[in-house]
Order: structure tokens, then sequence, then C-alpha cells
């Protein structure tokens, strides 16, 4: 008796059985795929429209097919489908930007300005593979159209989707990021989709700021429960993973030269590493550590973050360091005012060593470090998004602003695919989850094709 094949599914399909792989769309440096890579998935391709990042992701998964250009575009597209056809779980984080059309009664994949987010469903549609994962902003949940979009990515009974907001800092990132994950798994192959399980840290620890006779200051406390006492104890512990501080992310990085114009450095003039997190970041580099160029600083900031204690911000500056320009030197733009304005508020961000980083975004002053008065390293961003330190950001080496990149320069594109990237440890743990659910379908199938 032939076996029975699912709705959708083609006799090719069956070999994702055997070896469970994942396409990423719209996949920036590859913070999905390397966490689905780190769980066992083979990455067979990535797409997306920035070649710097799709630079980065070919250097890191020689392995995959890249993909680079608009899915919008008919031969990019075809290539997509090409290799989405073949693989078990599609991933992705498509743009939305049209959250508020719910209010008008207008669904998200209708409207023009969701064409992303309306490729993604619709690869996933053509394409139906064993289960998918797309991520995005938790506006979309503040907006009120989480329910709108699984409903779409349900494709009419065709997958049982789970969502939820998860905290990054919950899975073993030294960093606070939050994101919104609908989990879909086929109905056909009998799955459910998986609940995601942190550590709960983020609810048992928080920065408290007390006002000093000098300066305030920042100390971490602990909920005073059970559970919360046990993250407190694993937060303080270096050699605890699930729960991970920046110190316990960076501090071996603490030396690095402001201005330094070489982005590599022999591990040998490095300390040794002084975490568990550390030791693991290094596993499968070689001898050089990349990425580790420090952008200058100017007095004024230089200033600034010596009035800022560690975990502090803009709100921690004595009245003289608000000031526009403070020894004299220009830079930025001037708001006529004489004083600092909202837009460089979020540049004053000083990490705090005892407890994660701060949401990191695509801007090298987006945080800066918590005892150097100096922004972080690419590689420093890298650490903070749990990436490891084999993992090197690239651009793509033709000049001028070719198709699909960013202004801006190497530099800040480099910062840019950092801080942009879904965490890998988070989408690790996604990954590990779908496993669970994926092995379970290959069991049954197989059952079904002896009894068949």
């Amino acid at each position: 008796m032939r076996q029975k094949v699912p709705r959708g599914t083609t006799q090719c399909d069956t070999k994702l059985f055997s070896q469970f792989t994942v396409v990423d769309l719209f996949a920036g440096a590859g913070g999905i795929s390397e966490g689905f890579r780190q769980a066992g998935f083979s990455v067979i391709a990535g797409s997306d429209n920035d070649p710097d990042a799709a630079a980065t992701y070919a250097l890191n998964f020689p392995e995959a097919r890249v993909i680079t250009g608009d899915i919008r575009v008919k031969r990019i597209k075809e290539q997509i489908l090409d290799a989405a056809k073949l693989t078990s779980v599609l991933v992705g984080g498509p743009p939305c930007q049209a959250f508020s059309q719910v209010r008008n009664h207008t669904r998200m994949i209708k409207d023009p300005r969701n064409a992303l987010y309306r490729e993604f469903v619709d690869v996933l549609q053509r394409t139906l593979p064993m289960a998918f994962v797309m991520e995005n902003v938790t506006g979309m949940d503040q907006m009120g159209v989480r329910e709108q979009i699984a409903s779409d990515l349900e494709l009419d009974g065709e997958y049982s989707v789970l969502s939820q907001v998860v905290d990054a800092a919950d899975f073993g990132v030294p960093q606070t990021r939050k994101r919104l994950i609908f989990l879909g798994v086929r109905t056909a192959f009998g799955m459910t989709p998986p609940k995601l399980e942190g550590t709960g840290a983020t609810e048992s620890a928080a920065l408290i700021r007390f006002k000093g006779s000098r300066r305030p200051r920042y100390q971490v406390a602990i909920q005073e429960h059970i559970f919360s006492m046990r993250m407190g104890e694993a937060l303080f512990d270096p050699e605890n993973m699930k729960v991970v501080t920046a110190t316990d992310a960076i501090s071996d990085l603490a030396g690095l030269t402001v201005g330094n114009r070489n982005d590599e450095i022999p591990y040998s003039e490095l300390p040794k590493p002084e975490s568990a997190y550390q030791r693991a970041m290094r596993i499968g580099t070689g001898k050089i550590l990349t990425n580790v160029q420090v952008p200058r600083i100017n007095p004024d900031t230089k200033l600034r973050l010596g009035g800022i204690p560690q975990g502090g911000n803009h709100r921690d500056l004595r009245k003289d360091l608000l000031e526009r320009y403070i020894t004299g030197h220009k830079w930025g733009q001037d708001n006529g005012t004489g004083r600092l304005s909202r837009r460089h508020f979020y540049a004053y961000r000083r990490l705090h060593p005892k407890i994660w980083a701060w949401t990191l975004n695509t801007k090298a002053d987006s945080v800066y470090h918590y005892n150097q008065p100096r922004a972080l390293s690419v590689r420093e961003f890298a650490r903070l998004q749990s990436f490891p330190d084999r993992f090197i950001f690239t651009t793509d080496p033709r000049r001028g602003m070719i198709e699909g990149r960013h202004d801006g320069g190497p530099a800040h594109s480099r910062y840019r695919q950092a801080g942009n990237a879904v965490p890998p440890l988070l989408a690790r743990a996604i990954a590990q989850s779908l496993l669970v659910e994926l092995l379970a379908a290959r069991e049954l199938e197989a059952s079904r094709a002896k009894s068949g």
C-alpha cells in the first residue's frame, strides 16, 4: 500500500525527514540562521536586499545559497522559491510598516506598505514547509494586529500557529531585546507549535536608581521570592550561562584601543576568558579576533561619560554637561538651543556591569562601555547579541551606493548588521523547541510507513 503524503507535500519533501533544513528570508547577517545551525539544522539558503549583509551571510554560511536582491523582483523571487520548496523550515523577519491600518479595518496583508510581509506569506503558501518562524518587533502586538497576522499565517488551517513575546535575556543573551515570535507547524504532520520557555530572569532582576549625595548610582535589585533568588544567584555567577551580564560578555575586550584602525587582534594580546560565556564565544576560532575597531570619541562625549554612572543615562548629567557644545568643539547638527535635544539622549547610555545590556540599535553610540569612556566595537555588539567570535561581519567590496545598500559606509554597515540581528541564542532556543516537534513527526511518519 502506497503511503499517503499530506496535501502540499511532494515526494522529494520526504527527504526533509532525514535532515532538517532552513531557508532564511530577510536574513540580514544571519542571526536566525546561526541559531538554527547551532541547533543542528542545515542552512541551505538565505536572502536579503542589502549586499553588505549578504556578503556577511555568504562569508559565514559558505554551505548555503545566498540570494541578493529584492524579493519583489521576479528573478529573485524565483530563486527563493526554488530553494524554499526543498526546506523543512522557513524563517524570516519581514518589515511591516502599516500597523495602524487595523483601525481602518484594512487587513495588514492587503496594505501596500506591507508588501514584504505579503511576500513572506506568499512564499510560505507556495512551498508549504513543515514549519515556519516569523519574528518581528513588538509594535505589532501593541497595535493589536497579532491575531490578524496569525490568521494570515494559518493559511486556512494548513498551519497551527502560536505567537508570543519573548525577551532574549531570558534565553542566555546578555541583552534585553523583546521580539514577537510566530511559530507555525503543518497540521497534516500532527505537530503542535511549541511555547518558548525562558528563564524568567527579566522578571526577577532590574536596575534601581538611587540618588546619592554627589551623583546617582544604579544597583541590581532581585525580587524577593525563591525563583528570583535563584535567578539572582545565576546572574552573579560568571560560570552560569542561563543569565549573562555585560561583564560576562565583554570584560575580556575592555582594553580595546579607541580609534585603532586595525580591525583584528591576536587572542594572545587579550586576557584569558573570564566567564563561561566568553569561553563559549571563543569556540571554533583561530588565533585572530576580528571586528575590534573602536570609534573615536569627541571631547564633549568623553566629558559626559565621566558624569554618567554605570547603568546611567542622560538623566544623570549635571546641567553644565547638558550644554550642546561643552569644549567648543563643533560636532553634529546645532539645534539652536544651546542645549542637548531629545534626539541626542539615546546616545548617553552606559552599560551596567552586573546585568544584561540595553537593547542595541544600529549605531555605535547606542550604548557605551561600563568602565571605559568609549563606544563599543562591532565585536562587542556581536558578543552582546550572542554571535560567536568565529562569526565575522564584513561588507560587499564594491564601492559607492550600489543597489540595496544603506548609506553610511562600511563601518556603519557592520554596526547596522550586528544591531539589527536576531540574537543567535534566542534563535537556537526556537530551533530546539521546533526540533522536538519535527523529530516526533519523523518518528510518526516512519511508523506510518512501516504499518503501510
